[in-house]
């Protein structure tokens, strides 16, 4: 008998406990909170301490995983072109529509992105889609355009760059700067091509960038493609192909090392990097956008500021016609 009257006793004791801390979490919901928090923060603890809660995946593994899903929505076939272990990440390559962009997976081959936004920098610096810093301004504006020859974004630029340096012409002091390849052999091999026509053919440059830019979408620099294709703007633009193959045989390491020598010592790394008057600084990539920074930067502005350029996007990657609007800090980062 007594020991019934202590097992409900004991019971009852039970139920005034679980009702009291009920209570106590309507009454401060706040708790239930901490308490899931602190369960989070264990799981996090684990996984960081051992690898993450799946582990790490292989390269190819991570890669299979991005092309698998990225052909699920995709309009067109998405193909692997190359990947690569890049600190905390894997880089890979993949081609879409003839275009080679760069993505990159985190290492348990569950999350991508396109691009990577430096902490160092703050938030204002890459949300916006115009200029964050106030340019010096000068009587003959300096512009400096800094890319990789086959980043979708610095291609995208060069498009939207090129109407407006050919609007403004010799009021501003124009150039194209290369910062290296991060894509390949390929993009040295057409950095040097490209520098070599600027010194042999400097009144064609700019038509070659923006033929090159809208007309040469061959996947991995692929050998046989890019040889037809230039060749075809050589004939076109009137280069001599035989004054720039020499010139990238005898010149082209040279000029593309003080061009990679130049960008890191600037800190240059990402594809495009717009520098005007020494200052970095952004802009919506529509020629219209880009003539309205640029001419911001003169101390007397020129009548052709007064002329007005289109206000469309410039089309990411190889291509001519207008893109989709994007973000002016996306870029091909090393």
């Amino acid at each position: 008998m007594e020991e019934e009257e202590e097992k409900k006793e004991n019971e009852q004791e039970h139920s005034q406990k679980k009702h009291s801390f009920t209570e106590k979490i309507r009454e401060n919901p706040w708790m239930l909170s901490s308490l899931i928090l602190g369960v989070l923060v264990v799981i996090l603890l684990i996984a960081t301490f051992s690898g993450g809660l799946t582990g790490n995946v292989s390269k190819e593994k991570a890669a299979d995983n991005l092309v698998s899903y990225l052909n699920t929505v995709a309009s067109s076939p998405v193909t692997l072109v190359d990947v690569k272990s890049s600190g905390d990440l894997y880089l890979a390559t993949i081609s879409y529509q003839d275009q080679d962009i760069p993505v990159y997976i985190t290492k348990d081959g569950a999350y991508y992105t396109l691009n990577l936004v430096p902490l160092t920098s703050s938030p204002s610096d890459t949300s916006t889609d115009t200029q964050t810093t106030e340019v010096p301004k000068s009587d003959k504006p300096s512009i400096e355009l800094y890319v990789f020859t086959y980043c979708p974004y610095g291609l995208q630029m060069e498009k939207a760059m090129i109407p407006v340096v050919k609007l403004l012409g010799s009021s501003i002091d124009f150039k194209i700067r290369q910062i290296g390849a991060m894509h390949g052999e390929f993009e040295k091999v057409e950095a040097q091509r490209q520098l070599c026509i600027e010194k042999n053919y400097k009144d064609k440059f700019l038509d070659y960038v923006l033929a090159f830019a809208e007309d040469t979408s061959c996947s991995t620099g692929a050998d046989t493609c890019v040889t037809t294709k230039v060749n075809a703007l050589y004939t076109k633009l009137g280069i001599d192909a035989s004054k720039i193959n020499s010139c990238m045989s005898s010149e082209g390491d040279t000029l593309y090392n003080a061009e990679v020598q130049n960008a890191n010592s600037k800190d240059i790394g990402g594809s495009p990097t717009l520098v005007i008057n020494g200052v970095e600084t952004q802009s919506s990539r529509s020629p219209e956008a880009i003539k309205g920074i640029i001419c911001e930067a003169f101390n007397n502005v020129p009548s052709s500021c007064t002329q007005t350029l289109s206000i469309s996007q410039a089309s990411a990657g190889f291509g001519s016609g207008a893109g989709s609007s994007s973000s002016s800090s996306v870029q091909c980062a090393t």
